[in-house]
């Protein structure tokens, strides 16, 4: 079975961090022998290259010195700082819409899979219309924030929708948006883990400090500053929180730390892959104390989470977006309220006073990532749908 999956953002070079996630996906597809070729837009003139034995196909839309509308931080934030770089848009949609064509008629997939449908859809009908090729469409939620922000999408996606042959979403919370826009049937497929294989803690008990450890971009909705607020109350010789990551409000939240929480609170910074495992071995807890931010925008699922359980830690996350998918309060972690430090703070309490706690929410975490969350099953479900599709 041949693939034609559409993105926006691919890997540019082997060591790239970019939706490592769908890099997986389609090694895994390959391992399920499905032929996945993807389409994506070049990064400053980036021709078209392979990763991992997978054709990558890049399409230019600009000079390559404003082919940058891409990668490393979504389109959508690119744009709100910088709204002319809305003018690439429509050489954007058209470049990427004749190459999707040119595809299809070279190679002749049986499926098209389209992440993030607004403005990928565009494409991928195009190209569908023409050489009559189902079309599967991907929603991880930021395309669907944007009908709260561009009224004018929602006529537009309820179109996709209702056209799709066949639609998936990354967690129960994304298809209910999705639902909310045109009613229909929609299969949940979410991700699995990124790093690789997961090496779990020995033992759930900890030595001096209880470390709780935070995974992420320093953006609003990840609800750093709720943490740290919640630190200020913990004493610094039992608790210790580890923040790794970066983004748009470090310096904001370091500030905030280093005037209300300075000997509880550490900040990591970017960690390579083999530092972000020693920490996720090394931790005593994680956590994610997501908010619905000032644009509606909440975590489509959480995949750290994924990873945290996958490396025998007990979890604390806030009940919002996809993440009760993942957590689910008492059975494989701890679900809180967001925006609330003294819950954040009482959580971790409860969690560093109860062993027998910790290792009920390791097991029953465990049990529920194998089940729902484990590459091999995630994808053997997905190439069961699209056997569905053709046959």
């Amino acid at each position: 079975m041949k693939i034609l999956v559409l993105s926006s953002v691919y890997p540019r070079f082997d060591a790239d961090t970019e939706v490592p996630w769908l890099r997986i996906s389609l090694r895994e597809l390959k391992k399920n022998n499905c032929e996945a070729v993807l389409l994506a837009p070049a990064y400053k003139g980036l021709k078209s290259h392979s990763i991992d034995g997978i054709p990558v196909y890049r399409f230019r839309y600009a000079p390559a010195s404003l082919e940058f509308l891409t990668h490393d931080e979504g389109a959508p934030s690119k744009i709100s700082k910088n709204p002319f770089l809305q003018l690439l848009a429509i050489p954007y949609i058209i470049s990427g819409s004749i190459k999707a064509l040119f595809l299809c008629l070279k190679l002749k997939p049986e499926i098209m899979h389209v992440h993030w449908p607004f403005p990928h859809a565009f494409m991928a009908y195009f190209a569908a219309f023409f050489c009559k090729i189902p079309v599967v469409l991907n929603f991880h939620g930021a395309e669907l924030l944007l009908v709260k922000k561009k009224k004018w999408i929602k006529p537009i996606l309820k179109i996709f929708i209702k056209k799709a042959n066949l639609i998936f979403a990354n967690s129960s919370f994304t298809a209910k948006k999705i639902k909310e826009i045109f009613n229909r049937e929609v299969e949940i497929s979410p991700y699995g883990t990124t790093l690789g294989v997961c090496t779990k803690r020995d033992k759930l008990a900890f030595q001096s400090k209880f470390k709780v450890l935070f995974v992420g971009r320093h953006i609003e909705r990840k609800g750093i500053e709720y943490l740290i607020k919640a630190a200020a109350s913990l004493d610094s010789a039992k608790f210790e929180i580890r923040i790794a990551g970066q983004g748009d409000l470090t310096e904001k939240l370091k500030k905030q730390a280093t005037k209300d929480a300075p000997e509880q609170v550490v900040f990591l910074g970017k960690l390579s892959t083999e530092d972000l495992e020693r920490e996720y071995k090394n931790a005593d807890c994680f956590i994610l104390p997501a908010i619905i931010d000032f644009k509606g925008d909440t975590e489509g699922l959480g995949v750290v989470l994924i990873e945290a359980a996958q490396y025998g830690l007990p979890i604390i996350a806030s009940d919002v977006g996809g993440i009760p998918d993942v957590v689910i309060d008492k059975k494989t972690g701890l679900l809180i309220p967001e925006k609330n430090p003294d819950a954040i703070a009482t959580a971790i309490k409860e969690l560093s006073e109860n062993e027998e706690l910790r290792k009920s929410l390791v097991l029953g975490a465990n049990e529920h990532i194998e089940q729902n969350f484990s590459w091999g099953k995630i994808v053997e479900r997905q190439v069961a749908v699209y056997q569905g599709l053709l046959y």
